[in-house]
């Protein structure tokens, strides 16, 4: 079934999120190898739990591509999980608004995108091929 152009740009986003979000464990896994970790146990852990969480975007990015409705909803899920992060960036005893922005900006346009893509899914929108 062909999917409308905006789910297509929303799988691209998402996967685009997930090759940042492998980057972000090779980081890890190489900080861990340096020994650069107060708790080995945490590290492991943060490993494991970021690893999966690039399994799941990857995972959301395909669903949408295939224009299956729970790719784009566990997208925008995503989405706003990232905004609650980049909320955490800016506020705080740490705050970073350019760590904060570099979140919240990609974050707010694979939001729209991928709502978009719902209102589109929603009306039988599927792009004519």
């Amino acid at each position: 079934m062909p999917t409308h152009p905006s789910a297509r740009i929303a799988a691209v986003l998402l996967a685009l999120e997930a090759a940042a979000i492998i980057a972000l464990v090779l980081w890890q896994v190489a900080a861990l190898a340096a020994g650069d970790t107060e708790s080995l146990e945490s590290a492991i852990a943060l490993v494991v739990l970021t690893a999966v969480g690039a399994v799941a975007v990857l995972a959301f990015a395909v669903a949408t591509w295939r224009g299956q409705s729970w790719g784009r909803s566990g997208g925008i899920v995503v989405q706003l999980l990232i905004l609650a992060v980049a909320l955490g960036a800016v506020t705080g005893a740490y705050a970073d608004a350019a760590a904060g922005l570099g979140l919240a900006v990609p974050a707010i346009v694979t939001l729209v995108v991928l709502v978009i893509a719902v209102r589109a899914a929603g009306r039988g929108g599927a792009a004519s091929e």
